[in-house]
């Protein structure tokens, strides 16, 4: 950034002054005389402005790049504003008390507009900076044609200048930076709206474009929804460590769980790993076409959310469609329960916990007794005798494929029911 050249540099440096003489006010006598002389020359900028205007406008152009292209752009609205700020310093310098709210008012709409417009803040300081410098080369330049003589009287009134310069600076990098968090915050919440709509299932067709570009995905793309639980935020490792290296997506935090949509590229596989943090329950839908469709992805990443073991883990639901009919209608996993399982509830709990127990085990082995018994540490035929009871008390037969999908069905959904 380019710096203007202090005021007092401009001025040779003369003798040692004289003590100052001090009027009753309490101000010396060549303050005075310093007043009267920036005031003349104040009122002939006044009386110059546009022309002023138009030089501080040409050296914007000429030494800010940024600024060039707000003048391409709208020069009449720059022009404006360029003078109204003018006008304003040269009046503070005339009436400080008269003119410091109107002054601070403009400097505040000025670092306002130029947050939105996304101006960078340091061309809007050195564009205060170049008009600072113009004044007072021109309060030095209308000091020295018309009266030579009271250019050195100007040094006395050099801080009040600069000290008006440095505060509205700070006065305009204080509103540039106060919208700056405005407008992030508009954006972040606005961004939030737009995912909680697309996976809420509500999103109106005319939005779909605008969330496209706030989260940075195609609107016709493919896309899965992971639902994650138990391990912290959104982005945090706890969901985050479960996503396959690059994949586009796109964190939501909800109530319950925090939801990615995730942009499917290579394959439903390549979206997720094995890995999470330890507690992490992760679910991921089945692949959907696009973001018109998150909604449906959602409320499938949900229910394999539901299948996932309290100690952590993730679970596709393409690879637990039977499980994922029983978790999406509790109702009827219950019925199915009782209906399947109801009669074991006349045993002693112990008992009918063992033949439940045998029951899950063997239909984990795939149905084989041997390998059962093993994870059982009893004998293959106890096995059998266990399962025998078992049909012999629902009257159920698990030789029979139709009794044997809806064994396995209520006890899926009695694990389910039981959590």
């Amino acid at each position: 950034m380019q710096h203007a050249v202090r005021p007092r540099t401009l001025l040779r440096p003369g003798p040692a002054p004289a003590p100052r003489p001090r009027t009753r006010s309490g101000r010396s006598l060549i303050d005075a005389d310093a007043l009267r002389v920036l005031h003349r020359a104040a009122r002939v900028l006044l009386e110059d402005l546009p022309q002023l205007t138009d030089r501080l406008v040409a050296l914007l152009q000429e030494q800010e790049p940024a600024y060039r292209t707000v003048v391409e752009g709208d020069a009449t609205a720059t022009w404006q504003e360029v003078h109204r700020s003018l006008r304003h310093s040269i009046a503070s310098l005339l009436d400080p008390r008269g003119a410091r709210d109107g002054a601070r008012r403009c400097s505040w709409r000025i670092g306002t507009t130029r947050a939105e417009q996304g101006l960078p803040l340091d061309a809007v300081l050195h564009a205060f900076r170049l008009g600072g410098s113009l004044v007072w080369q021109g309060l030095v330049d209308e000091t020295s044609r018309t009266a030579p003589e009271d250019v050195r009287l100007l040094v006395h009134v050099a801080s009040d200048v600069w000290n008006f310069v440095d505060e509205h600076c700070t006065l305009v990098a204080d509103a540039y930076r106060q919208t700056e968090r405005q407008l992030a915050w508009r954006r972040e919440n606005r961004v939030r709206l737009l995912a909680a709509a697309l996976l809420d299932g509500t999103s109106r067709i005319a939005d779909l474009p605008e969330a496209a570009a706030a989260l940075e995905l195609p609107e016709h793309g493919r896309y899965v929804v992971v639902a994650a639980a138990g391990g912290g935020p959104a982005g945090c490792p706890g969901a985050q460590a479960a996503l396959a290296p690059g994949v586009r997506v796109h964190w939501h935090t909800g109530a319950d769980a925090d939801y990615g949509i995730v942009l499917v590229e290579d394959g439903e596989e390549s979206v997720v790993t094995e890995e999470q943090s330890p507690g992490t329950r992760v679910g991921v839908g089945s692949a959907v076409e696009g973001l018109a469709a998150v909604g449906e992805a959602r409320r499938l990443a949900d229910t394999a959310l539901t299948l996932c073991p309290e100690s952590g883990g993730t679970v596709r639901l393409t690879e637990h469609l039977p499980a994922a009919l029983v978790a999406s209608s509790p109702e009827l996993g219950a019925a199915l329960a009782d209906r399947l399982l109801g009669p074991l509830a006349h045993l002693e709990p112990a008992d009918a916990e063992v033949l439940l127990d045998t029951l899950a085990t063997w239909l984990a082995c795939d149905g084989s007794a041997q390998r059962a018994s093993r994870r059982l540490y009893c004998h293959r035929n106890t096995v059998l005798n266990r399962l025998r009871r078992y049909e012999q008390l629902t009257g159920r037969s698990l030789s029979r494929p139709s009794d044997l999908v809806e064994v396995s069905l209520a006890l899926t959904a009695r694990t389910l029911l039981n959590r």
